[in-house]
């Protein structure tokens, strides 16, 4: 007996009311963009910049008892992470503690990082610290730049590479379905005010790929179907594809989430963030797909027209394969 979460053939009218789902995904974008210029992000480490301090010790890393131990210092983001390679032996544990710079300073100041170490070894008496290093304003500037222009070439990407597989049409709908799920996903963090690190941005990329994965599988089928159906309305075979579509969708939406809960759940501090953005992502991404992209293509329209020489006009490297 097969698992089935979606009936193998439905007809759910996606479009009914589109209008309402579009400009409810519209308020929602312009309320992130308030929220993120109201309130703005919680950066950490990465792009407010801080010190990070190495550690090593003959007893196992307890990051609850590291985190208790300095906990009493009041020094705000403090970012734990044990350090796993397979060329230590049993009796060498390694951990980097990250801890953000303070309000008016540049960086963690010396004094800030001997009472660190103190408390340390006043848990782990043999504990020892190989290097501490600083990051400044300046280099958190710059990665706060690059992480910007790292998610507008992968967006701008998606828009040349579904332009030349489709039309410009379908090209639009997806690329302001991947704008809307980052923007959405921005102002989430900005809201709730959960850390921001460059973890966050991997994700925000990752995101974009889910997305445009999703996309792409609905305008395929939409593209056959077009062929396909000449005597239909657009927006009947915007629906048949979806519906066609959709058991795939939501058993590929539903398995990556079983195993993101379980990583948000069991995954510990350290991949929280990152993960939570993965969540939110997959639910959102899987929205913007159908309410989103496909709203968008059918306010657009697109070429219905296939008798005509130049029927395939704008779609000349729809074969490049995916």
């Amino acid at each position: 007996m097969r698992l089935k979460l979606v009936p193998t053939e439905t007809s759910y009218d996606f479009f009914r009311y589109w209008k309402v789902t579009f400009g409810a995904s519209v308020a929602a974008v312009i309320a992130a963009i308030v929220i993120f210029a109201v309130v703005g992000l919680n950066f950490g480490i990465d792009f407010r910049g801080g010190t990070t301090i190495r550690t090593e010790s003959t007893q196992a890393v307890d990051v609850g008892a590291y985190r208790d131990a300095i906990g009493s210092l009041d020094l705000g983001d403090i970012s734990i992470t044990e350090v796993f390679d397979p060329t230590f032996g049993p009796e060498r544990n390694v951990a980097m503690v990250r801890i953000q710079a303070q309000e008016g300073q540049e960086s963690v100041t010396p004094e800030t990082i001997l009472a660190i170490e103190g408390a340390l070894q006043s848990v782990y008496p043999d504990m020892t610290f190989p290097s501490v290093e600083s990051v400044g304003p300046k280099v958190s500037g710059e990665l706060i730049q690059s992480a910007i222009i790292a998610v507008v070439l992968a967006i701008g990407a998606v828009l040349l590479y579904i332009w030349l597989r489709f039309e410009w049409q379908f090209s639009v709908g997806a690329v302001a379905a991947l704008v809307h799920d980052v923007l959405l996903t921005i102002g989430v963090f900005s809201l709730l005010q959960i850390r921001f690190d460059l973890a966050i941005i991997a994700a925000l990329l990752t995101i974009v790929g889910y997305s445009l994965n999703d996309t792409v599988v609905v305008f395929d089928r939409v593209r056959e179907n077009l062929i396909k159906y000449k005597k239909k309305t657009l927006m009947e075979v915007l629906n048949q594809s979806i519906n066609e579509t959709l058991s795939r969708t939501v058993m590929t939406s539903v398995t990556t989430l079983l195993a993101l809960i379980s990583l948000y759940i069991l995954g510990g501090d350290v991949i929280r963030g990152f993960v939570f953005a993965m969540i939110w992502g997959v639910i959102i991404g899987t929205y913007s797909s159908v309410f989103v992209a496909s709203a968008i293509l059918l306010y657009l329209g697109v070429k219905r027209d296939w008798s005509k020489p130049d029927a395939n006009k704008g779609n000349q490297y729809a074969n490049i394969d995916a």
